[in-house]
């Protein structure tokens, strides 16, 4: 049996059995091919990962529930615009204006997102699709976090790892995905690499003992008293020790490193505060590459209001929080190592429905941050006259910004990532 195999086939034995060290809301890290010692390196930030920049972080913000593009990005100059949504269009007067003459700008409650782009420091994209769209949440977001049409396969951002670690006869750092929230998305998930999840850091920890006081001594036993250069490094016993370890110095640092008071103040929101987490743990230093964060709730099929309402709160939040996030890093000195990539599954119909609400749509627009993207406005507004049976027509597919991120950030292979060649889109400066 060779080597790799071996270690899949007792990573597969370890999971049937249950066997599980960490948090249960914690998933089990990829620790397959390196020691305690070198375990110890990573955390500290050594990685050896040839031609990759060991500074550059990607922080994911996923937007979910099909976020209304159209009030987002708002057509002001378009009369077809309030036309469609007589009772929940913003009035002109009220939008966060653009560029002179582009005829678009931001909903009036995303005063952060506009202070960013008047500091050069956040890319619209605008009109991003795929092509046949789909318009249920699961399906969509399949498509979104596999980056194939199909919604089949790993996540984007779990093959980038399995494509980059494959290159390290170390691996990679167990924790070099961290996805905040209950679950890892799909987007994280590889066919070899596990990404690191919690809610909070108080539940990335060892709970053993507060399920009966008899786990703690063969817990203790296994990170400390095992030797694993005295194992053989393909049984089931190396492979737990190695897993523990991992799980254990993660956890430790992890938990440390958000215990840290932030050096701005945060607003009072669920998204903030995974912000908040995130600028924590870049400012301890540890050797994390892609953070993933999401804030649900754009489902607004009813009630969505204009500049107010139930949408204005959510772009607010999510305006807000990436305001005090980029001002955190900049405090830290770390703003121009972190790009962030915003997201939703999909955007929603031109018109309003019978509820001031809107439907399921298509296309809708991205957003970059960091001063390290070509700041400002990319592509053209998405057509009101020339509809898809009433949706926008995409005109840039969100494989080609994946390409940009991974190509002109990450140093990646973006085609062995994404399957296929994509042109990328230019909404990064230039190295």
């Amino acid at each position: 049996m060779d080597l790799h195999n071996s270690r899949a086939f007792t990573r597969r034995r370890f999971l049937h059995n249950g066997l599980t060290l960490a948090s249960a809301a914690v998933t089990i890290p990829y620790f397959l091919q390196r020691s305690a010692t070198v375990l110890a390196q990573s955390q500290n930030g050594q990685t050896s990962l040839p031609g990759v920049p060991q500074d550059h972080i990607l922080v994911v913000v996923q937007l979910a529930g099909g976020n209304d593009g159209l009030n987002t990005v708002v057509p002001f100059g378009d009369a077809l615009y309030y036309r469609a949504r007589p009772g929940i269009g913003i009035p002109e007067r009220e939008v966060l204006k653009l560029k002179e003459g582009l005829g678009i700008g931001l909903h009036p409650r995303m005063t952060g997102l506009k202070e960013l782009y008047d500091e050069g420091m956040l890319t619209v994209v605008q009109g991003v699709g795929y092509p046949n769209p789909n318009r249920s949440h699961f399906k969509s977001m399949d498509i979104w976090h596999t980056a194939d049409t199909d919604g089949i396969g790993d996540g984007w951002l779990g093959r980038y790892f399995d494509n980059q670690c494959a290159g390290s006869p170390d691996g990679c750092s167990g924790h070099a995905g961290i996805a905040i929230g209950r679950t890892a998305p799909l987007a994280m998930e590889g066919r070899r690499f596990k990404p690191i999840s919690f809610e909070s850091e108080e539940l990335f920890r060892w709970t053993g003992l507060d399920l009966h006081e008899s786990m703690e001594k063969p817990y203790r036993k296994i990170i400390s008293e095992s030797p694993e250069e005295a194992l053989d490094p393909n049984s089931a016993e190396s492979f737990l020790v190695r897993t523990a370890l991992d799980a254990q110095v993660a956890s430790d640092q992890i938990r440390r490193a958000v215990g840290q008071r932030p050096l701005v103040q945060y607003p009072p929101n669920q998204l903030a505060r995974q912000l908040q987490m995130v600028a924590a743990m870049i400012r301890a230093e540890l050797a994390t590459r892609v953070y993933y964060v999401s804030l649900g709730g754009f489902d607004t099929h009813a009630g969505q209001g204009g500049a107010n309402g139930s949408h204005a709160n959510l772009l607010d939040q999510f305006a807000s929080s990436l305001r005090a996030f980029y001002s955190d890093l900049k405090a830290q000195g770390n703003d121009g190592r972190v790009l962030t990539l915003s997201f939703s599954e999909f955007g929603r119909r031109v018109g309003q429905n019978a509820s001031n609400g809107t439907d399921h749509g298509t296309a809708a627009p991205m957003f970059l941050c960091g001063p390290m993207v070509r700041a400002g406005v990319h592509g053209a507004h998405p057509s009101l006259s020339d509809l898809d049976d009433g949706d926008l027509k995409f005109h840039t597919d969100f494989r080609s910004v994946y390409t940009a991120v991974l190509e002109g950030w990450m140093k990646a292979d973006a085609e062995a990532v994404l399957g296929r060649k994509f042109k990328a889109v230019e909404v990064l400066k230039k190295a």
